[in-house]
C-alpha cells in the first residue's frame, strides 16, 4: 500500500510562494535538486491542482533542458515516467503523457489509489494539498525548509487544521536549506 505524501519547499515562515506568487528563492540547488530527484523516484502518481499541473508540465518539454545540469534533465524523466492526476473544473486537456483530469478530489478513489499502488503517491499544491489534509488523506509530509522568509503569501500548511505530526527524518543541506519529514497522526 502507497503512502499519500505532501511535498514541497518552503519559506522558514511556512510559505509556498510570497505575495506576488513568486518562489524564486526556492530554486533548488545542486544537492537540493539530487534530494527531489531521489524522493519523486519513489513516487508512482502524482496528484495536482489545475494551477500546480500548469507548473509543472514545463517538465514535458525537452527544449529548454539541452543546457541545463544533469540533475535537472535527471528529473524530466523521473516526472514524464509518474503516473498524474489533474484536478481541475476548467481543464479541458493535459499535454503530458500519463496524465489524466478528474473533476473533484474523491476521498475514496484516493484511498483506493493508495490501497492498490505498491509505490508511493504525492500530492502537490496549496489548495489541493489543503484539500487532502482536511479529508485526512496525507500520511506524511516532506518539506524544505528555504533559510528565507517572505512575510506572507500562500500557506504551505492548511490554515484551520490541526496538524499531530511525529518527526521522521531530518538533513541540512550547506545551501542551508532543511528537510524534515513528519508522519501525520492526526488531522482535525
Amino acid at each position: 500500500m502507497g503512502k499519500l505524501i505532501y511535498a514541497a519547499n518552503t519559506s522558514l515562515d511556512g510559505y509556498l510562494e510570497d505575495e506576488t506568487g513568486a518562489f524564486d528563492w526556492s530554486v533548488p540547488d545542486e544537492a537540493v535538486h539530487a534530494f527531489w530527484n531521489e524522493h519523486e523516484r519513489g513516487i508512482g502518481t502524482s496528484l495536482y491542482g489545475r494551477r500546480m499541473y500548469e507548473t509543472m508540465r514545463v517538465w514535458e518539454d525537452d527544449d529548454w533542458l539541452t543546457d541545463q545540469p544533469a540533475v535537472v534533465r535527471e528529473y524530466a524523466g523521473i516526472w514524464r515516467d509518474t503516473d498524474k492526476v489533474v484536478y481541475s473544473t476548467t481543464l479541458d486537456t493535459v499535454s503530458s503523457t500519463r496524465t489524466r483530469i478528474e473533476r473533484q478530489l474523491d476521498a475514496d478513489a484516493v484511498r483506493r489509489l493508495k490501497e492498490g499502488s505498491d509505490t508511493d503517491l504525492s500530492v502537490g499544491g496549496a489548495i489541493l494539498g489543503a484539500e487532502a489534509f482536511r479529508l485526512g488523506l496525507v500520511d506524511e509530509t516532506v518539506l524544505l525548509l528555504c533559510p528565507v522568509a517572505v512575510g506572507g503569501g500562500k500557506p504551505a500548511l492548511p490554515l484551520g487544521v490541526r496538524l499531530e505530526l511525529e518527526l521522521l527524518d531530518t538533513r541540512r543541506f550547506d545551501n542551508g536549506v532543511v528537510y524534515v519529514r513528519h508522519a501525520v497522526r492526526h488531522a482535525r
